[in-house]
């Protein structure tokens, strides 16, 4: 095994050179509280729900919540906030955070987090999400290094595990949803598998941590060193990171430019110079939608065309009745003809190396 299911212990203290046990873990200056990283897309709501109300009303740490829900209108803060624990809002641009306060990526925006600040973009989409986990895990980790803790709840596909990687890169605490107990258990099992991670836990169990970790945290223990790497890219750089690797032979499927290849350990990602991120899992699954998509266009072309076909031959005079059938009769034959093919394509069975199939985008 690569991860941890008990709790009592903390691998990244042990990695600093600590014991590992849980009343000393991950110690921080008092001046630099943690923030705590949560991600979370298919049945997130119920779990983010278990979570947050399980965590004390007095936890000194900050929590951004990235749930994936697209442009669409979401009642996360108040029904978080409506535990009665932890007050949470929509995060703000610009917004100033505080510890003891829950800050969610709004509809529609990346929450980014820059120095004691939080930042919103609506900046390209990463893993077909938007807001999306890796753009906020990534940006904390970069300005908080040791001090962040990224947590992985249920979730299709894999957003978050590029995120998780950096986080564990900085030298921080990385938490996963045991997938056994998730509704979807595809984020967290991408995260045990590319991520070294720390601890993997029961929600119940992720609570329990937290508060442990955030305790532990804020005594005067003395300070783990870390330095931030200088290849970790701030977010406002990103643009740059994009123009310094080779393309592949494959296009994007959002904007149909060229992808360039980046590797964070085992995790494989593509990238176009817009910004638009993938990992190969879901490159795989959008290039299948994109398919399937140009198919459907075709298919509708054709149909278009033998209905238009039709009506002229039921608009025709009966004096001319032999013509319509060798022109517009004919023509509306040879569109449903052609169709069929293409109907047949669509209905058979492909192969998905990656076993997880294909989803919609608008499905998390």
């Amino acid at each position: 095994m690569r991860y941890r299911r008990e709790p009592d212990r903390c691998p990244a203290l042990a990695r600093q050179g600590g014991t590992g046990d849980a009343g000393e873990c991950c110690p921080l200056v008092k001046q630099e509280p943690s923030v705590i990283l949560i991600g979370a897309s298919a049945g997130g709501v119920e779990a983010l729900r278990t979570l947050v109300g399980a965590l004390p009303a007095d936890l000194s740490a900050a929590l951004f919540i990235v749930l994936h829900i697209g442009s669409h209108k979401s009642e996360l803060p108040w029904l978080l906030g409506s535990l009665d624990g932890l007050p949470a809002s929509h995060a703000i641009d610009g917004e100033l955070f505080e510890p003891g306060h829950i800050y969610i990526a709004p509809p529609d925006h990346h929450m980014v987090i820059e120095p004691g600040r939080i930042s919103l973009t609506k900046g390209p989409r990463e893993n077909w999400a938007r807001p999306a986990i890796d753009p906020l895990f990534r940006s904390a980790a970069s300005v908080y290094g040791a001090n962040t803790i990224g947590v992985i709840l249920t979730g299709a596909l894999n957003d978050g595990t590029a995120g998780l990687y950096e986080v564990a890169q900085a030298g921080g605490v990385t938490i996963v949803q045991d997938p056994v107990e998730a509704v979807n258990p595809s984020m967290p099992r991408s995260a045990l598998a590319y991520v070294a991670v720390d601890h993997c836990l029961p929600l119940a169990g992720i609570a329990e941590m937290l508060t442990r970790l955030v305790r532990a945290r804020t005594t005067d223990a003395p300070q783990a060193v870390f330095e931030i790497p200088q290849e970790q890219p701030q977010e406002d750089a990103m643009a740059a990171e994009f123009t310094q690797n080779i393309p592949v032979a494959v296009t994007c499927p959002d904007c149909g430019g060229a992808l360039r290849r980046k590797e964070l350990g085992t995790l494989t990602q593509f990238a176009c110079h817009i910004g638009h991120i993938y990992t190969a899992e879901v490159m795989l699954a959008a290039q299948f939608l994109t398919l399937e998509r140009s198919i459907e266009t075709a298919m509708r072309s054709l149909d278009e065309r033998a209905e238009l076909c039709r009506q002229m031959a039921e608009k025709a005079r009966p004096d001319d009745l032999d013509h319509v059938e060798t022109s517009w009769g004919a023509a509306m034959r040879q569109a449903h003809e052609r169709a069929e093919p293409l109907r047949d394509i669509l209905t058979r069975e492909w192969i998905h190396p990656d076993g997880i199939g294909v989803i919609s985008d608008t499905s998390s």
